[in-house]
């Protein structure tokens, strides 16, 4: 069974929650707030390109979450179902140079995409967070819209959200979510063959049109039934509203 599971349970439910409801976090006790850490490898003299970097992030998120170990018997099993089973919540930070090689020695997997390195590691508690990762940035380091072309046939497709703005640091969060609830839906055998790829994926951002048209908040069974389409909707802790869908994912 996958580690994911709990995630495919809650999915439609939480599609479905009032906007208010779901930046509530009176059920957490602040001690035990979890998170995944997903790191951005971002050096000065030579950035990375923004699309390559999300693609990095998303598909190294989902890489923890369906790697051997995070398996029932496996050393990073517990540390995921303890994240899983709350709200999944990920910090992006920036790191260069010598604090990039320090994260690497951190349980984790790095991903390369096109030049561009994202790490994501065991989540844990927020409170206990290591060192070579309290102290990497959260924010202040931005790239530039790029324009990476027709995406790629056969790999899944995560959408941003046109009509919301996010810096690249929450558009790693969002697009890590989406290729977790992805795979929560999946079969066994079409995790298998995600992973055969590397968990490769594509980040564009469609015209407004196509964005409404996919959208699946108003029926999310049925959108996975025809279109294989799945959405990320956001507790709004920073950067958007609280509900805001900020990321469609669709099976290759």
């Amino acid at each position: 069974m996958s580690v994911l599971e709990p995630l495919a349970a809650r999915y439609a439910y939480w599609l479905g929650l009032p906007a208010e409801s779901t930046v509530d976090t009176s059920d957490e006790d602040p001690a035990e707030v979890r998170a995944m850490p997903v790191i951005l490898r971002m050096e000065r003299a030579e950035p990375p390109s923004r699309t390559a970097l999300l693609e990095a992030a998303a598909a190294a998120a989902i890489a923890v979450c369906l790697d051997e170990r995070a398996e029932p018997e496996g050393e990073w099993h517990e540390p995921l179902k303890a994240w899983v089973d709350g709200r999944i919540r990920k910090v992006a930070r920036r790191a260069r140079g010598a604090h990039w090689q320090a994260v690497q020695e951190l349980p984790g997997i790095t991903i390369e995409v096109d030049g561009a390195e994202a790490r994501a590691l065991l989540p844990g508690r927020v409170t206990d967070a290591p060192k070579e990762v309290s102290r990497l940035q959260i924010s202040g380091s931005e790239l530039p819209a790029d324009e990476p072309g027709p995406a790629p046939e056969g790999v899944p497709r995560l959408l941003l959200n046109p009509e919301v703005s996010m810096t690249v640091g929450k558009g790693a969060a969002q697009v890590g979510h989406a290729t977790m609830i992805l795979a929560s839906l999946l079969d066994e055998a079409e995790r298998a063959a995600w992973a055969e790829t590397g968990f490769r994926c594509s980040v564009r951002t469609p015209p407004v049109a196509v964005w409404k048209a996919l959208c699946p908040i108003e029926d999310p069974e049925g959108s996975w039934r025809r279109d294989g389409v799945v959405a990320v909707r956001d507790a709004g802790f920073t950067e958007v509203d609280p509900g805001t869908v900020t990321v469609i994912a669709q099976r290759g």
